[in-house]
């Protein structure tokens, strides 16, 4: 087990992404993939029509402050449209298209956010006989943000609700207390619990990591708080999945090495030994394993098409293969790989191998079970012969084949 927390060097920091990353078309393999799932669906609304705005005004929080989203304004005509349809829209993601909710429900306004490699669009919709309001976002449909999305569903403890549309992409808002605002305003509450927050970065740390989701800086995860037996419990979460396997430095996909994160390393290293910080990172890799076994078949379609998409630059592929390489001292592992959906499989592999094993052996999820790792390994218990499942990594392409040979 690394442990990375362990003599972080003030220089070997993450840097910052790349200013401007590129949109990825969705192909036809991850088409057909979100088609099978329900992933993708028939929309009102395209991100094209929410960018035919008169103008916008600046958006202030409660104290005044400017913000990063704008407020949109449209002309009567576009209104109209985009007022009926974007609760359809809300109905699709709650409800399942079931219109017969939305007589009371408005949109009370849309907002624009230029900041960001998407520039999404908040929607703002209310309940107008008492008020309540949610949100939900409107974004460029890109394929890194998807694959982001589908594996944060697939292996964290999170679901994820989103759809696709040809170039549009929709995702339901993720509540929770952003992470820089979490810092500046409860860190120093004495209600807060800083070991149990401690924790749980090391585990979201660790979820990032192994996921190969860039750029967890404060503002782009959320906090959630929950109530607990005397006292709170906390959950990290990611919001922004367009730096999924892109970029090429290694600490990138490190939240513990943001300037923005500090506060939160110090909490680590001041109330966490080394033995803590490496029981919390095999818990979170146990519970990725678990929901692998568990979705064994959506996580293999996933990935094989994504060892085939290029969502990155040659240069970027080339620089994290050289740092994954050193950073688990195994030289020739990831050299075969020629996209980042393919380092991913063998990074995979090499954080939960060990606790499949495990899962597998002892708890009987087979009959009889072999876990082969690059084809050529078998794990099966003392005395037993048949193999019915084989789970495979063999540079990029993820096996989860079937096997009736003694």
């Amino acid at each position: 087990m690394i442990n990375t927390f362990e003599n972080i060097d003030p220089a070997d920091h993450a840097d910052k992404p790349s200013q401007k990353k590129p949109i990825f078309p969705v192909n036809d393999e991850l088409r057909q993939y979100l088609i099978k799932y329900g992933r993708e669906v028939r929309l009102p609304v395209s991100y094209q029509d929410l960018q035919r705005y008169t103008y916008t005004v600046p958006l202030k929080d409660k104290f005044g402050k400017e913000t990063a989203w704008e407020k949109a304004s449209y002309d009567m005509h576009e209104w109209k449209f985009l007022r009926e349809n974007l609760v359809r829209i809300y109905a699709i993601l709650k409800t399942e298209g079931d219109m017969s909710f939305i007589n009371h429900l408005d949109v009370a306004r849309i907002d624009f956010c230029y900041f960001g490699n998407s520039q999404p669009f908040r929607v703002r919709i209310v309940n107008k006989f008492n008020d309540n309001y949610d949100h939900y976002y409107i974004k460029q449909a890109d394929a890194s943000r998807v694959y982001g999305l589908e594996l944060e569903h697939l292996l964290s403890p999170n679901r994820m609700v989103y759809f696709t549309d040809k170039k549009t992409l929709i995702e339901e808002h993720i509540p929770g207390i952003p992470g820089d605002i979490f810092i500046n305003d409860y860190l120093k509450d004495s209600n807060t619990n800083l070991i149990r927050l401690a924790k749980e970065f090391v585990k979201f740390n660790e979820r990032c990591f192994v996921h190969l989701l860039g750029d967890m800086r404060s503002y782009n995860f959320v906090v959630n708080i929950t109530p607990d037996i005397e006292d709170f419990q906390y959950r990290i979460r990611a919001i922004d999945f367009d730096q999924q396997s892109y970029e090429g430095r290694k600490n990138l996909y490190l939240p513990q090495f943001f300037k923005e994160n500090k506060a939160l390393v110090d909490i680590v290293i001041k109330h966490l030994d080394k033995e803590s910080i490496a029981q919390y990172q095999a818990e979170e890799r146990t519970m990725m394993t678990f929901r692998l076994v568990s979705s064994r078949y959506r996580v293999k379609e996933i990935l094989d098409i994504m060892a085939s998409d290029m969502i990155s630059k040659d240069e970027k592929i080339e620089q994290l293969k050289t740092a994954l390489a050193n950073h688990f001292n195994a030289p020739a592992a990831f050299q075969k790989a020629k996209t980042m959906g393919q380092l991913f499989p063998d990074r995979f592999q090499r954080c939960v191998a060990k606790y499949l094993e495990f899962i597998l052996m002892q708890h009987q999820i087979f009959k009889a079970t072999s876990l082969c790792i690059n084809g050529n390994r078998s794990l099966l218990p003392a005395g037993r012969k048949k193999c019915r499942w084989r789970i495979g990594f063999n540079h990029g392409n993820f096996r989860w084949a079937h096997n009736t040979s003694g």
